[in-house]
């Protein structure tokens, strides 16, 4: 048995089905995780493109499209990049819990809630944490949406 160092925290996990399979098992979560997270960002880039296109052919305003196309298209960057900020979390903390891959975490996770912010501005046209019920003066890019 060590005498000092992580071995001794050892995580139940990795005692019960031993370090290689533990490790084994947490890249294939975390991989998939990220499949996900990347599949559904492209997935809805086509699709907002096809909506687009189809807006596109019918006629309709294009300033209308193109707004419609950015919200979609912002919608499935921001849901994507949950995923993807939850495999850097679960990998970060089950693969390697050191100072140095925490403040890799930390940065990343800082980037992508900075990035969350600035599609959630573009595409409500207001911070996530102001209310939803704003007033039009205050929502320029919704201007149909009304108090209550």
């Amino acid at each position: 048995m060590p005498a000092s160092g992580a071995d001794d925290n050892a995580d139940w996990t990795h005692t019960m089905i031993g370090d290689e399979t533990f490790l084994t098992v947490i890249h294939l979560v975390t991989r998939g995780i990220e499949i996900v997270g990347t599949a559904i960002i492209v997935v809805g880039a086509l699709g907002a493109l096809i909506r687009f296109g189809l807006v596109i052919s019918r006629g309709l305003s294009s300033g209308d499209a193109v707004a419609g196309f950015r919200s979609e298209l912002g919608r499935a960057i921001l849901l994507g990049l949950e995923f993807l900020v939850a495999a850097d979390i679960i990998n970060t903390v089950a693969v390697e819990p050191t100072l140095g891959s925490l403040a890799v975490l930390g940065g990343i996770v800082l980037i992508r809630t900075f990035l969350s912010f600035s599609l959630e501005v573009e595409i409500e046209g207001r911070w996530p944490w102001q209310r939803q019920n704003s007033s039009p003066e205050s929502n320029p890019r919704n201007p149909t949406e009304r108090a209550e």
